[in-house]
Order: C-alpha cells, then structure tokens, then sequence
C-alpha cells in the first residue's frame, strides 16, 4: 500500500480491511472510471446522521432552527477542506494528470468531496459506528471551539426572516457572469428585492458562496432603511 494511504489511515485512526475502498474514495473522476463520486454521496448522509447525532446529544436546548444552522456551518466546504487538509489528503488523492497539474491536490471542491467520500467508505468498510467514531474524532474538537459563532445565521437566512417580518416578498438570486476555466471558475450572483428597488451582487467559488456575498451586501444597505425584527 502506498505510504501516503498508510499516513492517512493512522491520522484518522481507522485501518481499512478492503483497501480498495480506500483508494477508491481517494480517486477523483479525473484519475479514471472507478472514482469516489458515490462514495461521496453515501458519505455526505453519513457525515450528516453523525454530525446531527453529536449536535443533538451536546446542545438539548437547542431548537431544530439552531441545532440545523449548527449542522448546515459543520458540514459546509471550507470546514470539510480544512480538515482534509489537516489528515493529509492533499498527499494521497489521486487525480487526472491535467486535474494534478493545475492544483486540484489544493482545490477545496476536490478535498471536501474526498473527506465525504472517506467517510462513506469507513461506512461500509466498518459499520456505522466506526463512522461515527470517524467523524466524532474529526468535529467533536471543532464543535467545542466554533458553536457560539455558529449560531449566527447565514446572510441568505437573515436577508429572508428580515423581509419577512416587513411583509415583503423574498429575494431573488440570479447568475449574472461566471469567469474563469470550469473546474475553478468564479461566480458572480445578482441578489434583488424589487419592492424595495434594491439589487446587489456578490462573487465566490460556487453559486452557494456567491448568493451568500449578495445576500450580505442586500442586507449592507438594508440595515440602513428597515430595523432589525
């Protein structure tokens, strides 16, 4: 077994009994056909049942509102990436040599979808509990440390619950340029309030991360007309 595989398996203290699982979660679709696109989306459920399993037991006060705005800041690509890079994966992901050359190894996209997919195959190497025990290692620590920030609503969340309490309609979101190649390309989102006479934009690396930067900017210029509910 490669080195890198060895490392990775001790950083996240579980040892695979099919190492083909293995290697399969740490393929991405560049690197050929048998990649870890599924394994991804098996481990995106698990790591959510996990994730909510922990946040249930720990906050008892909380509301569903709190406790899924927890689950939704826990769960999102940059925490995924930073861990990734923590274990090591930017070592052993195997990837497309063009995918290689332009810096997927590094690419947040690539190693949150990577840490997923490991999650999923833990899942079906060992069980859910060995899962569990995976992802409670990864974001027990995290859950300690970020959780009073974590609370706070997201800018499309907060935009909405404003506009709400003032009996206007919802916002409206809208693509309105995308630059750069399609594996790193760079979105721009129109975020509008029409009966307000109120349009802002916001850029990111997905729609997602866009849409939140026009909500931020919407609600920038909102604050300076409506109160906060």
């Amino acid at each position: 077994m490669d080195a890198s595989f060895t490392r990775l398996q001790k950083r996240l203290g579980y040892a695979f009994a099919d190492a083909a699982l293995l290697t399969r979660a740490l393929s991405h679709k560049s690197h050929g056909a048998d990649h870890n696109e599924r394994l991804e989306f098996l481990g995106d459920a698990v790591l959510s049942m996990a994730v909510s399993t922990l946040l249930y037991s720990r906050f008892s006060d909380s509301s569903e509102g709190d406790l899924t705005r927890v689950r939704a800041h826990l769960v999102r690509e940059d925490t995924l990436h930073k861990l990734a890079l923590g274990i090591g994966v930017p070592d052993a992901i195997r990837l497309g040599e063009g995918e290689a050359r332009s810096g997927g190894a590094q690419r947040p996209s690539i190693l949150a979808d990577a840490l997923e997919a490991l999650i999923g195959a833990v899942y079906l190497d060992g069980g859910y509990e060995a899962a569990r025990a995976l992802v409670e290692g990864l974001f027990a620590p995290l859950i300690a440390q970020t959780v009073a920030a974590a609370w706070t609503k997201d800018a499309k969340t907060e935009l909405q619950e404003r506009l709400q309490a003032q009996r206007l309609p919802v916002p409206t979101y809208r693509i309105t340029e995308t630059r750069g190649r399609q594996h790193d390309q760079v979105f721009v989102v129109a975020c509008a309030v029409p009966d307000l006479q109120l349009e802002a934009s916001g850029e990111g690396r997905s729609r997602r991360a866009a849409e939140q930067a026009a909500a931020q900017a919407v609600l920038a210029t909102l604050s300076a007309r409506l109160p906060a509910p």
